[in-house]
C-alpha cells in the first residue's frame, strides 16, 4: 500500500512539474495567459470569434476529452505491464503538453489557418491549453474507470455531436490538418 502511494506521489508530481513547464514554457513563447478581452469564461461558444481556445472550455474541450480515451488506451496496450496508471497518466500527459506547444507554435499556428476554417486562430491562451490538458486528464480518468464499450460510444457521440453543431471534431481536424480536402473545407465553411 505504501509502495502504491508513492508511485501515486510521484505521478502527481511530475503532472504538476509538467503543467508548471507547460505554462512556463508557453508564456516564454508570448501565448496570453488569459484571453486578450481580460476576461475569464466557463464556456465560449462562438467558434468563429477571437474568444475561441482562449477560455476555460469550448467546442474543442470535446477533442481533448477524446485525446484522453485515445492515450489511455494507447498506454494501457504498451506500458501496462511496466507502469501504474497513474504514471501511465503522466506520460498521457506529457504527450498532451508536448501538443499543446507544437500547437502553439507558428508553424501550426500557420497551418491551421490555411488548411483549415480557422482563418482568424490566432493560438490558446496559456489558461486555455491548460485546461485542454485537463480536459484529457478528465478523459483518461473515464476511460480508465469505465467500460470500452461505454468510453467508445461516448467518443463517437461526442464527435457527432461536434459535427453537428460546429462540423468540426477530432477526426475532421486530424484530416484537414494533415491532408486537407477542400470539400470539406467549403462544407465547414458554410455553416
Amino acid at each position: 500500500m505504501a509502495r502504491f502511494t508513492k508511485s501515486r506521489r510521484r505521478a502527481a508530481l511530475l503532472i504538476v512539474f509538467l503543467l508548471l513547464g507547460t505554462a512556463t514554457l508557453l508564456l516564454a513563447m508570448g501565448r496570453p495567459p488569459i484571453c486578450t478581452c481580460d476576461t475569464v469564461k466557463l464556456w465560449e461558444g462562438a467558434v468563429n470569434s477571437a474568444g475561441n481556445s482562449q477560455h476555460l472550455a469550448d467546442w474543442y474541450s470535446f477533442s481533448h476529452i477524446i485525446h484522453g480515451f485515445l492515450f489511455y488506451a494507447l498506454t494501457w496496450l504498451l506500458l501496462r505491464q511496466w507502469l501504474r496508471v497513474e504514471s501511465r497518466l503522466a506520460v498521457a500527459v506529457l504527450i498532451e503538453a508536448a501538443w499543446e506547444i507544437l500547437e502553439n507554435s507558428p508553424i501550426i499556428i500557420d497551418r491551421y489557418r490555411t488548411a483549415t476554417i480557422a482563418l482568424g486562430y490566432t493560438g490558446d491562451s496559456v489558461l486555455n491549453s491548460l485546461s485542454d490538458i485537463g480536459m484529457m486528464m478528465l478523459g483518461f480518468a473515464f476511460a480508465a474507470r469505465m467500460p470500452v464499450r461505454l468510453t467508445v460510444a461516448l467518443a463517437i457521440a461526442m464527435e457527432l455531436f461536434t459535427l453537428l453543431m460546429i462540423r468540426d471534431n477530432l477526426t475532421l481536424n486530424v484530416l484537414m490538418l494533415s491532408w486537407p480536402v477542400e470539400a470539406v473545407r467549403h462544407w465547414q465553411s458554410a455553416l
